[in-house]
């Protein structure tokens, strides 16, 4: 690790984190959330996306309140799962964040036309795992104050894709961190 040997000239160790949990996750977004200014009455907006190919399957979710919080999350499933049960799987988790959350009002946003139509009750679902999906996702949204879920173009759900085709390649048995930095200039001109 190149990491590790950088460190160690400084006496600091690197040790991979593990898992975050969505509870600790929660309490930590609960301790950002500023007292003085309700978020009750506030909507989020959920974008996610499900990803299943040969190596794996995944989500990726995006929670963010306009110009205040953004939660980002990759999941990788250890399960087999088809295209539309990982899109089932991604809308459920978000649905759990926010509920964890407490809030009471979200609009989800999924390229997904199969998920949105049966959970909008224009398509029916047939497949009998689609049929349990879809029976967890209408009971999830009547607990909400407001939920609405809306259909969306591939193109304006590419940070939830990325999120989600990087859980689903996710190589067994490796820990995973993804670490982002704005870089104000160019390396070669510091």
């Amino acid at each position: 690790m190149a990491w590790s040997v950088q460190l160690s000239e400084f006496d600091i160790s690197f040790e991979t984190r593990g898992y975050i949990i969505a509870q600790a996750l929660a309490y930590f977004i609960t301790e950002l959330t500023p007292a003085a200014e309700p978020t009750l009455g506030k909507d989020w907006y959920l974008s996610m996306d499900g990803s299943s190919n040969h190596t794996g399957s995944g989500a990726g979710i995006i929670l963010e309140r306009p110009n205040d919080i953004l939660i980002e999350q990759s999941l990788h499933f250890e399960f087999r799962a088809s295209n539309n049960q990982a899109e089932y799987e991604a809308l459920l988790a978000g649905m759990k964040l926010e509920q964890e959350l407490e809030f009471k009002r979200l609009t989800a946003k999924s390229d997904s036309k199969l998920v949105t139509g049966q959970v909008n009750g224009e398509y029916q679902a047939k497949d009998p795992q689609l049929i349990k999906y879809w029976e967890r996702a209408t009971k999830m949204a009547a607990s909400f104050e407001s939920f609405m879920l809306l259909h969306v173009p591939r193109d304006q759900n590419e940070r939830a894709d990325l999120l989600a085709k990087l859980a689903s390649t996710q190589r067994r048995g490796h820990q995973q961190s993804v670490i982002h930095e704005n870089l104000s200039t160019p390396t070669v001109d510091k």
